[in-house]
């Protein structure tokens, strides 16, 4: 099993004069995604008892996500205000005291001997103690289990960057896969170097595999043994690009779990071969995500070759 941790939330999208509510949230998307591809997934989060946390609950059950993992309190749930231009999104977060950001030390949960993967990103990296609590469970998991993290770094929303460098910076030293934007990278390690110097810095600091994308330039993987490959982005009309990088880990995650290449061992030895066949599939996920309005990833039927 996938187990992904991590944020869920609505995202409120802007249009005709209002904003109308739909389930979201960067790692949630990632599990619907997982799901929708008839992947093993289970979803760990704090989830509020409220309405919309029953929304949440049950498009994670239409998309086959295990939620047996999931902490559920009476705190309300986040919301995210969308503001869509010419087709990319920008965020207004409101996460005070929600049942996501509220979790704390004490829920650190036991994980089933089936999860082989936990995945981490979003704004639960950044919000407090939640995001302590994520980082203390990547690092607990650390030696037995696959650990995969896309900060999907908002610096908008951070408001003591100090502690969240320390914090990403812990959690990158014991991932396996760390999964960037041009935009992250750049942002975690400043100044004029280029992304592949970029890359190698952080290979250097613990990850095994560094995925780097670039919006409509596709995706670069670099590998623990200093190679590298690439995959082209996929060309569609774009309807808007919620949940684009989410889906896009999906698939990642997908197809390396189909090749059997989701263990310690087998993402530290990767060929390039197998990576860029994650980078493709990846991208044919985001390429029909984006293809159609919100987080709504593909079913496996709807790809154009079986994963």
């Amino acid at each position: 099993m996938i187990l992904c941790c991590g944020e869920a939330l609505i995202d409120m999208i802007e249009g005709d004069g209002a904003f109308t509510p739909h389930v979201g949230g960067a790692v949630f998307n990632t599990a619907r995604a997982l799901g929708r591809l008839e992947q093993d997934v289970g979803f760990l989060s704090g989830l509020s008892t409220d309405m919309f946390g029953a929304q949440l609950q049950d498009a994670l059950h239409a998309s086959n996500v295990d939620t047996s993992h999931v902490i559920f309190s009476d705190r309300p749930t986040t919301l995210a205000f969308v503001q869509l231009s010419g087709g990319n999104a920008t965020y207004t977060f409101y996460d005070e005291n929600t049942a996501g950001r509220s979790l704390d030390l004490a829920n650190l949960p036991v994980i089933p001997n089936t999860a082989c993967a936990l995945y981490f990103g979003g704004i639960s990296l950044i919000g407090m103690p939640a995001a302590d609590f994520y980082a203390a469970l990547a690092v607990d998991q650390a030696d037995s289990r696959v650990i995969m993290i896309d900060p999907n770094i908002r610096p908008q929303f951070i408001t003591d960057p100090a502690a969240y460098r320390a914090r990403l910076a812990k959690m990158i030293a014991v991932c396996d896969i760390l999964k960037v934007s041009d935009d992250d990278l750049n942002w975690i390690i400043d100044g004029d170097a280029t992304l592949d110097d970029k890359a190698a810095e952080i290979l250097a600091q613990g990850p095994k595999l560094v995925i780097v994308t670039k919006g409509s330039d596709g995706a670069k993987a670099y590998l623990a043994g200093g190679q590298s490959t690439e995959s082209a982005a996929r060309k569609v009309d774009v309807v808007d690009t919620v949940g684009a990088g989410d889906t896009f880990n999906a698939g990642v995650l997908a197809k390396l779990s189909q090749m059997g290449c989701l263990t310690k061992q087998g993402i530290a030895s990767l060929s390039a071969d197998d990576a860029q066949a994650a980078l493709r599939l990846g991208a044919e996920v985001a390429a029909i995500t984006v293809s159609r309005a919100g987080a709504n990833p593909p079913l496996l039927s709807e790809l154009s070759v079986p994963i």
